[in-house]
Order: C-alpha cells, then structure tokens, then sequence
C-alpha cells in the first residue's frame, strides 16, 4: 500500500489550507512518544467524522477487501478514535494507515498482506508504519510554511480535534449575523454544515445552543423560552479584528462559553473558572510573557493596530490619567455591576483621580462612528477632561498615559499588559484578582490571586477562539497576533461595500442624532 500521511488538516468551511505534508522526512523520532501523542490528542485519519450511533463492542473491526463475516465492517467518514474505543482488534491490509491508529489506541493488530496471509502486528511493524505515515514525512506549519516536527504537527491537530469536539454538542446556532459567517462557521464548526437557525424541536439529550444574544430574533427568543435547553454564549474575543464590529467588519476572535458571558458578574463564566481554578504550568506561563510582548510590541488592541509613533504628553509633568468611553447599552456595562453611563464614569474618574490629574477621556469607536449609545455632550466633557480623544489609537494612548480609570472596558486588561495601573468601577473579568485597584462591587468568590502572566494565558491563551485570516484555518493566539501585527488583512469586495455601507450610516446617524 502506497505512503500516505496520517495527519491532515481538516476541512473546516472557507478555509484556503496549504500543504500540510510532503514526501522527506527523515524517519527519526520516539515511537513510544509519537504513538502517546497521537492517543492523547486522538489524531489521524478523519478525526472530524461523525461518531457512530451504536459502538461495535467487543467486536473485530474489519478493514479489508475480504472482510470476515464475523467481523464488523470498518465504517467510512467516521471518527476512527471513537470507533476503536470498544474495540477488541483490528484486521486490515498490510500497510493501511488505519493499523498506525489502532496501534496507538491500544487494539491488537491483524494485518493481512496481498496473498491473503495474516500476521499479529509487531514492533517492527509499528515502526514502519510510523515512517511510512508519519516520520518519513516533512510537515509544515500551515500559518507561516516553517518546517515542523512530526509531534508538533501532532499537537497542532490536536488544537483541532479539541475545537471541533468542543462544539459537537451544539445542536443550533442563533443570532449569527450573514457578514460574520465566513469567520465565525469555521471556529463553530463540528465536521458537518454548522447548524444555523435549526429548529427545538428535535433536541437531543445534552445537546444545546450556541447564540449571539443580542441578535436572535423575536420567534428564536421565544422558542428558547419554551423549551429552555442548555445556552452557550457567543461573543467577539479580545483580540477582534483590524476595524469595528459596528462596521461590520467580521471577528477574527470569538468566545463560546457555556457557563455565561465573561461580563456578567452574576454567575462564573468559564473565564472566572479558569483564573479561580485553573492550573497554570511553566511552559503556557512562557507563552503568555511572549504573547504579550508581541501585542505590545504590534501595538495591537482589541480593533486597531497603532501606528507605533509614542504620542506626546500634553499634560506636560502631570500625572497622566486615560478614561475610555463604553457603549452604555452594550452588555458589558448593562449586565450589572458596571456604571451605567459614561458621564458618570467621567465624574468618578475626575474625583478619584484628583485636580491635579491630566485626565484624557476617549470615546469609544461605535459611539462616535454613529452606531451605538453613550455619547456624552460637549460641554460636560470639556468640564470633567482636560483631553477629549477622538483620533489616537488605544494602545499608543496606554503607552503614554500613568494609569487608566475604566468602567468594565477591555482596555484596562490591555493596560495591565503594558504594566500600568489600572482603577475598575465596573467588573470585569480582570478585577478581582490582585491586579487592579477595585472601586466595583466585585464577587467575593474571586478569591484566587493571579499574577499578570496567569491572567494573559487564561484570556487570551485558554479562552478565546482564534481565525487566521489567510488560510481561513483556526489558528493559535500566537499566529493571529502575528498575522496583525504585520498589516491589517485584507477584505473582499463584498465585504468592503458592507463596511463603507455601514459607515456611511455612521455618518448619517451622527448628523440626525439631538445635540
């Protein structure tokens, strides 16, 4: 049977994935690690199929052109991991692919050569079997073409399976708007056509919903009533996109909770979980220092990439204090805890700030693009700031200012990252653990103290789903920080005619609103 490799990337929808394998490798590696790794991350062959309503327990799976009759037929297009799990031993050609997968779940291999002769599978076999689908092949990384080795590509297809088993129990999608579907489906994606809009009627045991809240319509909401089944929450990660979501432009991030959304202080979303109780080993705490030098360093924030020119102080030797604006009906800040309106986050900061504060208050994108609440009037912004600042992007103004006081904005983590201090009236998913001076109500379960590596790897390492826009694959934190830093990527032509649509009602918006 003629080499083929073991591992492929999967074919997630709209994704554009390179070359994955090519013929050279050097066959060298641990055959003991190589065959752990790829049970441990449950790798090889169609890792994204379908599971099999009833499991052939006990039974010979049979791979052969002359299968046994008292042997169960080894179905096409599953995942073959679930298949071998109540297995007792697997019967295939001399050579199949297959065989390296049974070898690593553990099943007894028979293999059947061309003239009808059968063997039990040995270490010898094993080992040519791993070079023949594995080691003997070069493998490349799909984000930047660098060559990789044979357990990195192992683990890397493990980030996969992980995703794609993470969202086998959603049974339909809701709220999802048509211009985020080309980047949102991959990151929802279960090995079939993701199910947007699909009934209740028909929901199984354990499965749910995964919902953008604030975008289902009436009749969905309705449904959701009556039958109440288990909710996953959809929202944008921290590290978004190059441009606004009110411009429509589509995440590059987004988060998948099943216990609530992040900013609700009411209930422990899955990020509290993580920094209550996760554990945080070395090597991920490595990973965080560099993720967020490479932010720092890209000049990135949740929708920009800075320009890398520091700004000037205006305030001279003042003490240089950053208030950033929210969207008052976002539910981030309506969902408890928070301040409700900026003009009463602008007058806490002023007074906790001090007089002698150089307090520079930023409107948030979607309010002065037109598209969301929260605009406060001129006059009384002139009052409280020294600054109003409506053009300089958000992580040049951190680089510049001494500390930020924030409502429950994502720019005080982003501060936090570039080590200054940071004053919370709202709660956020970063108060509470001994890194921000906390004028909220936080809950007093957050009892854990994290340090600022621990609090990066939960957020932006464990938590969030991430999209490489060039190869439209699913992508570590790492590959689309970089893909950022490097240059905005590039729209469509339709989806360029949705972003200047929509900031052309910006516009229209910001002439009609009530002065």
């Amino acid at each position: 049977m003629r080499p083929t490799p073991i591992l492929s990337i999967p074919p997630f929808p709209g994704a554009r994935a390179p070359r994955f394998a090519s013929p050279g490798g050097s066959g060298a590696g641990d055959p003991t690690a190589l065959l752990a790794a790829l049970a441990s991350h449950r790798v090889g062959g169609c890792y994204w199929g379908s599971r099999l309503s009833e499991q052939p327990k006990g039974a010979v799976l049979d791979g052969t052109k002359r299968p046994l009759a008292e042997a169960f037929a080894w179905p096409e297009g599953h995942d073959p991991w679930s298949i071998l799990e109540a297995a007792q031993a697997a019967r295939l050609p001399d050579g199949d692919p297959r065989a390296l997968i049974a070898v690593a779940a553990g099943v007894s291999v028979i293999l059947v050569a061309d003239d009808g002769s059968e063997r039990e599978a040995g270490e010898g076999d094993t080992e040519c079997l791993l070079e023949a689908h594995l080691t003997g092949w070069q493998w490349h990384n799909p984000f930047d073409g660098s060559t990789i080795a044979p357990l990195d590509a192992i683990v890397l297809c493990g980030m996969w399976r992980a995703l794609i088993d993470a969202n086998r129990c959603i049974h339909s999608v809701m709220g999802i708007a048509y211009w985020k579907k080309p980047t949102v489906s991959a990151l929802l994606w279960a090995g079939a056509p993701v199910p947007y809009g699909r009934g209740l009627a028909d929901l199984p045991p354990g499965a749910g919903v995964a919902l953008w809240r604030t975008r289902i319509s009436a009749a969905q909401a309705r449904a959701l009533a009556e039958v109440s089944p288990p909710v996953i929450e959809i929202e944008d990660g921290f590290i978004r996109s190059a441009g606004l979501g009110a411009d429509c432009v589509p995440p590059l991030s987004i988060i998948v909770d099943e216990h609530g959304p992040h900013f609700d202080p009411g209930a422990r979303s899955g990020l509290e979980h993580l920094l209550q109780d996760g554990d945080f080993p070395p090597e991920l705490l490595t990973r965080a220092r560099a993720l967020r030098a490479a932010i720092i360093a890209g000049g990135l924030s949740k929708y920009e990439k800075g320009s890398g020119e520091p700004l000037l102080r205006p305030g001279g030797a003042r003490r240089h204090v950053l208030v950033p604006g929210q969207v008052e009906d976002d539910r981030a800040v309506t969902s408890g805890g928070a301040l409700s309106s900026n003009l009463e986050l602008l007058r806490r900061a002023r007074v906790e700030a001090g007089a002698d504060a150089y307090v520079i208050y930023k409107p948030h994108p979607d309010v002065l693009a037109g598209h969301r609440r929260g605009l406060i009037p001129e006059r009384e912004m002139v009052a409280l700031a020294d600054r109003v600042e409506t053009s300089a992007p958000m992580a040049a103004l951190i680089d510049m200012v001494d500390e930020l006081h924030v409502n429950s904005s994502l720019a005080g983590f982003e501060a936090l990252m570039r080590g200054k201090q940071v004053t919370v009236f709202g709660v956020p998913f970063y108060a509470g653990w001994g890194l921000t001076v906390d004028r909220g109500p936080v809950p007093a379960r957050r009892t854990a103290r994290r340090t600022l590596d621990e609090l990066v790897a939960a957020a932006l390492l464990l938590y969030p789903r991430y999209l490489d826009p060039l190869t439209g694959l699913p992508c570590p934190a790492e590959a689309l920080v970089s893909r950022l830093s490097e240059g905005a990527p590039s729209l469509s032509a339709a989806a360029s005619a949705i972003v200047i649509a929509r900031r052309t009602a910006g516009r229209i918006n910001q002439i009609l609103r009530p002065q």
